[in-house]
């Protein structure tokens, strides 16, 4: 029997959709159902592929956060291993959809199997997980469900920063997960050029990297998604032959694609 790896999510405080033809009855969040839906998207990462075993999506259902009941599990789609480099620059896949009561999820977590590695150069590699997290961590997620609505939420799966190589040759499994939901997101996106001389592309705020993204090799168009509203510098690395370069003050907002055009670096 496969060990399980419970892995708790990033934390973040979700906003709720009310259909326009909902009545006053009907979104009252003190009865009905309503379907949350989970996404599967990635952050890109230089590997041929990195392969993670999804067993499970539980949700905690209990208006106390602390407590160790209240924990239902969601409908998994398809149950089995997963190649996160396939749902990247926009591309997602839906891994759990259930009907919930209408009400408070407090927290939810991911359950992987034992089977996940990282391929790279042709050769697969065994994706080793920290005894931390086999025991599992509990963070708050705070989402409000409401009747009759479908809540979206989107799991970004940062495959670069989630695996760890250790001096003797081992990768270690530490998920990076960044959470958004359809009510909250912008994009950004555009074409960078020639596209097998940049290395990446980077939504920046401050001194932190927000998100990140790799181009498609043919056509050189990245996409960026579930970004919070604001200004946003990006930043284009460049292969150490072609020079880097960062289009400033690029201004996202909720449910709108922003495209910065077509770079070509020099």
């Amino acid at each position: 029997m496969k060990n399980q790896i419970t892995l708790g999510l990033v934390a973040l405080s979700m906003a709720t959709a009310f259909l326009s033809s909902c009545s006053k009855d009907d979104s009252n969040s003190n009865g009905g159902n309503a379907r949350m839906t989970v996404y599967l998207t990635d952050a890109p990462a230089p590997y041929d592929a990195v392969l993670v075993d999804i067993q499970d999506v539980q949700v905690n259902v209990s208006a106390d956060a602390n407590t160790t009941t209240g924990w239902q599990s969601l409908h998994v789609l398809r149950p089995g291993v997963y190649d996160l480099l396939k749902f990247r620059n926009g591309l997602d896949t839906a891994i759990a959809s259930q009907e919930l009561p209408a009400g408070k999820i407090s927290q939810i977590r991911l359950v992987l199997g034992s089977n996940n590695s990282v391929v790279i150069g042709g050769v697969a590699h065994p994706l080793e997980t920290p005894s931390a997290q086999q025991s599992g961590l509990k963070l708050n997620v705070n989402a409000s469900l409401v009747s009759g609505v479908e809540y979206r939420l989107w799991l970004d799966f940062d495959a670069n920063r989630s695996i760890v190589v250790t001096g003797n040759n081992k990768y270690i499994l530490k998920p990076v997960i960044r959470t958004y939901t359809q009510a909250m997101g912008g994009s950004i996106k555009g074409i960078v050029l020639p596209p097998l001389a940049v290395k990446g592309v980077f939504a920046i705020q401050g001194s932190d990297t927000i998100a990140s993204a790799i181009p498609d090799v043919t056509t050189g168009a990245f996409l960026m998604a579930g970004l919070n509203a604001g200004a946003y510098n990006v930043a284009i690395a460049g292969n150490g032959i072609l020079k880097d370069t960062v289009v400033a003050n690029v201004n996202v907002t909720v449910g709108q694609a922003i495209s910065i055009g077509s770079i070509t670096l020099h």
